[in-house]
């Protein structure tokens, strides 16, 4: 193999680079996410926060504490400590509203597979129904279809409202 050989098939591989970071279990750390966001969104943690800055103020306007003062204004340090919380909160925040979203998801697929079902009851019945009325030598009339179906479809949404109900609790403990 020459020289120009080694060097294009070099070319042609990519390179193995990159910061090799450990794995960390991915549904664990998002629910750990999902807390903390919950968290930045509580009525606690803005009392918390607040109490924080105006005893940071405090401590660094009062005339007494003038040897104590480690921010002096216009706060910078105080800044800073704000655009960091900003930065790591607005990642657990999208976190969170992506596992929302995944929820919302896989409940809108159960809700659409549960109205498809539905449907198909709703056709199997009228098609039951009419078969049984020519069956008897009876034509059925649009109001009779109609109110069988109504009732039938409220027996079965009933049915399915306590379905989805123990779905849910079976899912989302």
């Amino acid at each position: 193999m020459s020289a120009f050989q080694r060097t294009t098939a070099a070319v042609d591989v990519p390179a193995a680079r990159g910061l090799h970071l450990p794995r960390l279990p991915a549904d664990r750390f998002a629910r750990r996410s999902e807390s903390v966001a919950r968290f930045f969104g509580t009525p606690r943690y803005l009392v918390l926060q607040t109490g924080l800055v105006m005893l940071w103020l405090a401590l660094n306007i009062a005339p007494a504490l003038r040897l104590v003062r480690w921010d002096p204004y216009p706060f910078t340090f105080l800044n800073l400590a704000f655009s960091t919380q900003a930065a790591y909160a607005a990642p657990f925040i999208l976190l969170a509203q992506n596992r929302q979203a995944d929820r919302d998801r896989v409940q809108l697929d159960a809700e659409r597979a549960e109205d498809r079902r539905q449907h198909e009851t709703t056709d199997y019945i009228s098609r039951e129904l009419a078969d049984l009325r020519l069956a008897h030598g009876t034509t059925a009339n649009r109001d009779y279809i109609r109110a069988e179906v109504a009732r039938q479809l409220a027996e079965l949404r009933e049915a399915i409202r306590q379905d989805v109900r123990h779905e849910l609790a079976c899912t989302h403990p």
